[in-house]
């Protein structure tokens, strides 16, 4: 069962920051919506950096570089480091590196945007599609598209310029070659932005994935797979028991940080309602706690 914080019990939130040395946060829905914070966002992080608690953020959200996000980031006013921000982009680019160990003749097609890219060119991973000119057409495709043994991976992530020629080309590599790799970055259906709820990575993956069928099972490596906290464990040592994991959704975030020994915080300012927690139909994962906003630890600084 949930233990649902209220700001009118401060005490409750100094004993919850007490209990947990490590901090993941996801980001969008959580810390900001498009490019607007979540009123208090910036003051709890400084109040958790100033009580020697470890930050991290973990976002599923694959159209931008860790690079990148250190300029939002910055543009926002929040301290942030390139170390302590992982993404699914990040992660996809890592697991093709450092755990298939792709070869350096082959190569990957991607349907993605800029920072999927640069991840990848990181990590040293030749890769086609993407933002190439060629493929960013309302045309169908023109010519056959000839199977390419070279194409050792399609990898899906969220593409905002999607069209029919990249669904096809995708389908091609794959189709044609049963070694193919059929990776996506997350299988979010949705994400909370400025603009309203817009459909997600796994909304651009879903027509891949229907006119594969089951027999091209998608290996997704963003949360709440494990491949996302295997890749902060490599670089950061902390003590599950002591970790606690911030988000939005209760099936990526909060699914996340149950699968990997996690404690969870739920906020209300995303994906997830209460009615998602309440309702007749049991939610595929419960946090252990639930306050309306990221926000409501404020209260920490009038406790100092």
């Amino acid at each position: 069962m949930s233990v649902y914080l209220n700001s009118e019990k401060p005490e409750d939130y100094l004993a919850l920051v007490d209990k947990y040395d490590t901090w993941l946060f996801d980001c969008d829905g959580v810390l900001w919506r498009g490019d607007s914070l979540i009123d208090g966002a910036k003051e709890v992080l400084e109040l958790l950096r100033a009580r020697q608690k470890s930050v991290l953020f973990v976002t599923n959200n694959a159209t931008k570089s860790r690079r990148n996000y250190k300029k939002k980031f910055d543009a926002l006013g929040i301290e942030a480091h390139v170390d302590e921000v992982y993404g699914s982009a990040f992660a996809a680019a890592v697991y093709l590196s450092s755990v298939i160990k792709l070869s350096k003749d082959k190569k990957v097609y991607v349907i993605g945007m800029s920072g999927l890219e640069e991840e990848l060119k990181d990590e040293g991973i030749s890769f086609i599609g993407g933002t190439d000119p060629a493929d960013h057409t309302l045309l169908p495709p023109q010519d056959e598209i000839p199977p390419d043994p070279s194409v050792a991976a399609v990898l899906v992530g969220l593409d905002t310029a999607i069209n029919y020629t990249k669904l096809s080309k995708a389908f091609r590599y794959l189709h044609s070659n049963p070694e193919c790799l059929f990776l996506a970055t997350n299988e979010d259906s949705t994400y909370p932005s400025d603009k309203g709820l817009l459909p997600g990575a796994g909304s651009i993956l879903a027509p891949l994935k229907y006119s594969l069928g089951e027999s091209r099972p998608v290996t997704a490596i963003g949360k709440p797979n494990s491949v996302m906290l295997d890749c902060i464990k490599a670089k950061h040592d902390f003590d599950p028991k002591r970790t606690i994991m911030v988000g939005d959704r209760l099936n990526t975030d909060i699914q996340f940080g149950k699968g990997g020994g996690l404690a969870t915080l739920l906020v209300l300012t995303g994906i997830a309602s209460e009615k998602d927690l309440k309702g007749p139909t049991p939610p595929i994962a419960i946090p252990d706690y639930v306050t309306s906003s990221i926000g409501d630890l404020r209260v920490l600084g009038e406790q100092a």
